[in-house]
Parts: structure tokens; sequence; C-alpha cells
């Protein structure tokens, strides 16, 4: 887990001590600055005014001399014997020499001149002895504080990682969920907040191995019980239509209800695709997308009766395609039965191309409204057009839900008054 909790913890407390390490340092830094600047100035001036303070009552007070101070009084009159000429020469007020490294104070009054200088190299020790080996305790307190602290944070996170790193090595289509059983646990976790969401995700493994089971069983039983009455009214019209001199309406009769058992069979073959493909047992092969073109095509001529519609198939291209042949013809039977249910004259035209099959029809078209809406679930666009046949809504919505499980992608455009074509790209 490269983006784990432990990473991020550890990234978290990286970033806390180098930030704080940054504002200790900053803030050593300004203090140097400000002793540099300020201190040694300030410190300066009150040394003066103390020594002229106590020469005044007495005269014998001494000169201040110190580790990090050297002093001389030059009583008025006299000559600056004994004081560096380079000191001597400078002018009353605060005066910072680079060259020496030195800070003089030149005070002069009434009694005298008194000259201070401070070494800045001896000002520096006392700094470091005052500042910045404080700065460093400091320093090291906080990695110690903060190292502490991230091993107590890593312990506590640790079952929450450990069972995190365990889902993640769960298969999808079957949890390992018996390593979280409460008496597999491991005793680190604890009784807190991991253990009860080890036994929450348990529970929820367990629903979920039997709403998959449930479901296979479903998919299994719903395959076998809605594929039984079917063959049986198709042998049962197999039969019908064999017996000679029926009359034309039976026999019409009799292949619309094949065609309808075929439908059937169809939607029952696309909603176990989409419920669950693995246990469907149709499998891809090749084949020539004319075919099924040409059948589907055949299948819907029966809803064309008594209707000066032209149905015509315009061939450009052969392709041929790896899928089961079952959803395809799905698709194109749901399209080809729109678009004669609401083509009242004119033409249907289906047309085969190499990437491609499509639908045009000239029918009644659909509003942009209705267009936006097609491809919803039970959405009926036959509700918002009197005198026409209804349905479940679902055949647009079949249709784009098998292009997208198959990488086919579905377009249409529609013209209200003018017709309606819908295309299937054999890729996205």
């Amino acid at each position: 887990m490269p983006q784990g909790l432990p990473r991020k913890i550890r990234i978290a407390f990286i970033l806390q001590v180098v930030m704080v390490s940054l504002a200790v340092l900053v803030g050593g830094y300004v203090v140097s600055a400000v002793i540099n600047l300020g201190f040694v100035k300030k410190s300066s001036e009150a040394e003066a005014a103390d020594f002229f303070a106590m020469r005044a009552n007495d005269p014998t007070y001494p000169v201040p001399n110190a580790r990090n101070l050297d002093g001389w009084f030059v009583p008025a009159g006299v000559r600056t014997e004994g004081v560096p000429s380079q000191i001597a020469a400078l002018q009353p007020g605060y005066h910072e020499l680079p060259g020496r490294e030195l800070l003089v104070r030149v005070e002069r009054r009434a009694p005298g001149t008194l000259y201070l200088v401070y070494y800045r190299e001896r000002i520096d020790a006392l700094l470091y002895g005052f500042a910045v080996l404080p700065i460093v305790v400091a320093l090291l307190a906080v990695f110690a504080v903060s190292w502490l602290a991230y091993r107590a944070s890593k312990r506590l996170v640790e079952p929450v990682t450990w069972l995190a790193r365990h889902v993640a090595q769960w298969d999808p289509r079957k949890p390992d969920i018996g390593a979280l059983a409460p008496g597999r646990l491991p005793a680190d976790i604890g009784s807190g907040e991991a253990r009860q969401l080890a036994q929450a995700l348990h529970a929820l493994g367990g629903r979920v191995e039997a709403f998959v089971a449930r479901e296979r069983d479903f998919t299994r039983d719903a395959s076998h019980e809605l594929r039984t009455p079917l063959t049986v009214i198709r042998v049962g019209s197999d039969l019908l239509l064999a017996e000679p001199d029926l009359p034309p309406r039976t026999v019409r009769s009799l292949k619309r209800i094949q065609r309808a058992g075929r439908d059937m069979e169809g939607v029952i073959d696309a909603f176990l695709i989409l419920a669950r493909e693995e246990d469907v047992g149709i499998h891809s092969t090749d084949f020539a997308v004319a075919d099924i073109v040409h059948e589907e095509v055949e299948n819907v001529q029966l809803l064309l009766v008594d209707k000066p519609v032209e149905l015509r198939v315009i061939e450009i291209a052969a392709p041929r395609l790896h899928a089961p042949p079952r959803v395809l013809g799905v698709m194109l039977g749901n399209l080809l039965t729109n678009a004669c249910t609401f083509t009242d004259r004119g033409s249907i035209e289906v047309r085969l191309e190499a990437d491609r099959v499509s639908v045009r029809d000239t029918g009644i078209g659909m509003s942009q409204a209705t267009l936006a809406r097609a491809f919803d679930p039970f959405y009926r666009a036959s509700d918002t057009v009197p005198d026409r046949p209804g349905s479940m809504g679902l055949g647009l919505s079949i249709v784009r839900r098998l292009g997208e499980r198959f990488g086919w992608g579905v377009h249409m455009t529609s013209t209200p008054g003018a017709g309606t074509t819908v295309t299937i790209l054999f890729g996205p």
C-alpha cells in the first residue's frame, strides 16, 4: 500500500518536524539579528549612563571592564593616552568597526569621555551559549517527541492497515471473508474500531456471498424455466404451420406467435447477459453481420403488413465480428421493431458499412425532449403519441446497455416528422 495510511502519517510527521524546525531556526536567526543589531547598542548606552551616574557620586568609580567589554575613561582636558588611536579618533555615538569586528560606544559628558568597546566574536560566543544551544536542544526535543508520537500513531493505525491490506487482496468475485471471522482476527486488532470494522466487513461479505449465490441460482433457474414454455410454443407453432390448407389469416397469426417467441428469447438472452455474463452460456464466435441483418429484417416483415413502407438493406461492406451473434440480433431487432412501429409510410433502410450498421426510417421522429430520454429504462415514446401500440419501454435501454457491454457505441439522431436514425458502431 504505497499510498496507505502509514505512509500518509509518516509524511505528515515529517512535514511537521520540518515546519517546526524551520520555525525554530527562523526564530533563532531573528533573535540573533535582534541581539547583534540592538542589544549591544542599548546595553552600551545603559552602561555609559550608569557609569557617569556612579562617577558623579564616586570619582574613583572604576571604568567598566569585563570579558566581553573593554573601557577607557579620559577626563576632560586630558589627552587620550592609552586609548587605541582608531578608537580615540571616533566621534561621540555608537560605531561598528568592521575591520576589527568591534562595537564601540563613545560617550562624552562634562566629566570626560568614556570609550566602551565590545568584541563581536565574544558576543557571538555568548549568543551561542545562550541562544544557539537552547535552539539545538529544542530541535532535538521536537525530533524526539515527533518520533515517539509517530511510533504511537503507527501502532494505533496498524490494525486498520492490516485490515485494509487484507481487504485489498480479496478477489472481487469470491472475497475471502473467513480471515475476518471474530475468532481468526490477530491479537493486536484489540477491541476498538478496527475490530468493529472487521466484524462489519465479515457480516457484509457473508451477505454478499449469499446474494451472489441467490443471483446465480436465479439466473440459472430463470434461463431454464423461461426457455421451457417458449420451446413448447415454438414447437407447437411449427407443427401447426406444417398442417396443409391453413387459412392465410391463421398462417399469419402463427408466424406472429413464432416471431413473438423469438423476440422473447432475445429479451431473455439480453437480460441474462446483462445480469451475469459468465453464466449466460452464449459464447462469442465469428459471424457475418449481414446474416444477422437479413434474419432480423425477415422477422419484422409482418409488422409492415398493410403499410406502404419499403424495408430495404444496403450493403456497402461485409464486416465480420467476434461476439455472441444473438446480442447483435437483439439490438437490431429492437431498432427495427421501433422503426416499423413508428413509420406509417415511406421507407426503412438498414445500411451496413465496414464499422457500423444503421437503421434509418421516415417515421414520425422525436422531439429533442423525447430524444434526450429515449435510452432511459421504462421511458415510452408511445405515451406521447396517440394511437400507437405501447411497450415496456426497455428496447432502447437494452440496446444501449448491450452496446456498452460489448464495446459498441450506439448513437441516435431524430427530427420530428422526418424520421430517426440509429447507428451501432463496432467500437466505442
